[in-house]
């Protein structure tokens, strides 16, 4: 580009050039560059922008919907990525740097720190895979490296999630070697009840179908269950109580909020319905004036 601008005032007759205006003319060249540069990255933005509309539209379910947002959000930073490389490497050519060295040297360094680098190399492959297999998108509920978390970013890197302090956690992809996703479709609200051992269990389980049926009607979550109330049985026989397993099938992610309505109510329930909820209790038995506990 500098030499088509040199050819063109030669045209006029102005043969020799002063340093300064080939100094002008290379910072043009420059700036022509970085602006070339951001509308192309405006435009692949807006491309990317489109498809995602249109993908979207096409998507009836969150689950879709939520890979289509991750894939769409690497791929815009892939495309930055690409076009900050190219347009560094125009611009060195337009100011005379040559490149060629450069590369050279970029080799041997990059063989030389992939030794070094290898748990980045393995975080970036990690999460192509990952994101090839939808194991992970954005706004998931996920536990992965020891970390339970909503996901708020997925990069071919990292991870980043949000605990329910509001820790932010940034795990490496390579870190990862199992994830619990906790919003895959839907998900268990299960609720494990202690009741006393002369409770009767049919009465029991007449009042927790009694409970279910409730909640289920319940203008406050019953957008929220699947699925009516199931009985899953006497789970342990512990010291004080008998424990009775129950649980819903719900939304995904709806699973805490769900359990914590049935926990309130089978309480009441049980309040009303006479069935004793125990606690640990000692017993003290006093022989000979001396105590013993059990």
């Amino acid at each position: 580009m500098q030499q088509l601008l040199i050819d063109l005032i030669s045209k006029f007759g102005i043969t020799d050039i002063p340093s300064w205006a080939q100094l002008l003319i290379s910072s043009l060249n420059v700036i022509i560059i970085i602006v070339i540069a951001l509308i192309a990255r405006k435009l692949i933005g807006r491309l990317l922008n489109v498809v995602h509309i249109r993908l979207r539209s096409k998507m009836t379910g969150a689950e879709e919907r939520k890979r289509i947002d991750t894939i769409d959000r690497i791929l815009g930073y892939v495309a930055s990525v690409v076009i900050g490389v190219i347009t560094v490497m125009v611009v060195l050519a337009e100011l005379g740097i040559s490149i060629a060295p450069f590369l050279a040297t970029a080799g041997v360094v990059g063989i030389a720190i992939s030794f070094g680098a290898q748990s980045l190399v393995k975080d970036y492959f990690t999460g192509f895979v990952m994101l090839i297999e939808n194991q992970i998108r954005q706004g998931d509920f996920v536990d992965v490296a020891g970390k339970s978390g909503n996901v708020e970013e997925v990069t071919l890197r990292y991870v980043r999630l949000r605990d329910g302090e509001g820790t932010v956690h940034f795990v490496p992809n390579s870190a990862i070697t199992t994830v619990s996703n906790h919003s895959r479709d839907f998900a268990y609200a299960v609720v494990d009840v202690g009741i006393g051992y002369d409770a009767n269990l049919g009465q029991t389980y007449e009042v927790i179908k009694q409970v279910g049926a409730e909640l289920r009607q319940d203008p406050e979550i019953k957008e929220k269950i699947l699925e009516d109330i199931q009985i899953l049985g006497v789970t342990a026989l512990a010291d004080s109580a008998v424990t009775v397993r129950v649980r819903m099938k719900v939304v995904a992610l709806e699973q805490w909020g769900v359990r914590r309505a049935i926990l309130a109510s089978l309480k009441q329930a049980f309040e009303k319905a006479g069935i004793d909820i125990p606690f640990p209790q000692r017993v003290v038995r006093i022989t000979n004036n001396s105590v013993t506990t059990q």
